[in-house]
């Protein structure tokens, strides 16, 4: 299946020349979004998951389904203020200023083989910053999965440390 037929591509939005790379489609086909992460538990097999992590909010789209099909939980990254309970956080640099990712103080026990999960690597900001919580609690990154690079913004270059499976370059 060619999965890139299920995202759309919307030209000059959220401004003037950008493409922005819609996962909709995709998520509103079941086959196309079984397949989706179908790849990513494929790859995330063979790593020996404990735990999956994703940012809000679409990280938890990508990431929710991988870790049922895995059978290991899962452990929201959000904004400050949104988790109920104590929490880290780490505040990184963006395009335009900077921002702030938080995670519960106990959401991963150190030694467990962590996979991050988003929708997108651009800048590679946000997966960095994910990156960061889950070693501060001695969680071991085994590897970031998405569903879309976009390859011009070289967010790769921000987790080479990080093995990386992106379905789907733009």
């Amino acid at each position: 299946m060619n999965l890139e037929n299920y995202i759309a591509s919307i030209p000059d939005y959220p401004t003037e020349g950008v493409t922005f790379r819609d996962i909709s489609p995709l998520m509103a086909d079941g086959k196309a979004y079984r397949e989706a992460v179908n790849e990513i538990v494929k790859y995330a097999d063979e790593k020996q998951i404990d735990m999956v992590v994703g940012p809000e909010a679409r990280g938890f789209i990508v990431g929710c389904p991988v870790a049922y099909e895995l059978g290991v939980g899962f452990a929201p990254v959000r904004k400050p203020g949104k988790l109920p309970r104590e929490t880290i956080e780490v505040t990184y640099d963006k395009e335009y200023g900077q921002d702030t990712l938080t995670l519960h103080k106990d959401a991963i026990k150190p030694g467990q083989r962590v996979l991050v999960c988003d929708d997108l690597l651009a800048t590679g900001g946000t997966v960095k910053a994910t990156t960061e919580l889950v070693e501060k609690l001695g969680g071991v990154v085994v590897g970031c999965a998405f569903l879309i690079e976009l390859l011009d913004l070289h967010g790769r270059d921000k987790i080479t440390d990080y093995e990386i499976l992106t379905l789907l370059d733009y």
